[in-house]
């Protein structure tokens, strides 16, 4: 079990597995957050406490829900509105260094093609 918190605490991410890669993404919010991106499955990710710990911030088509704790103000994860979307994104940012260290960052250009720099 990886487990991974805001600065404060008030908020915990536990995922079964650490991530192979993390997304560096350049879109207006990501770059802004400073996030680095570990992608999982709804159903793999538990937040605690699961209600009330966090606000959420939703821009343009208001499809992601991004979190923050409401006491330090650290990005903790990005969820769908969609319920039936099975991804959602955890900030890698929160993990333990160990763990970023052996992740692979990647580079998205979410600002304006949506791809990969790096393949």
């Amino acid at each position: 079990m990886l487990e991974a918190s805001c600065h404060c605490g008030a908020v915990r991410v536990s995922v079964d597995i650490a991530p192979g890669e993390v997304t560096d993404c350049n879109c207006s919010i990501c770059r802004r957050y400073g996030t680095l991106w570990a992608y999982y499955s709804p159903r793999k990710v538990r937040i605690t406490p699961s209600q009330g710990a966090t606000d959420i911030y939703m821009w343009d088509d208001r499809s992601l829900e991004f979190h923050r704790c409401k006491n330090c103000g650290c990005v903790t994860h990005w969820a769908p509105v969609d319920a039936r979307v099975d991804r959602m994104g955890v900030n890698a940012r929160l993990m333990e260094l160990d763990v970023l260290r052996q992740a692979r960052v990647r580079r998205l250009d979410g600002a304006v093609t949506g791809k990969y720099l790096d393949e």
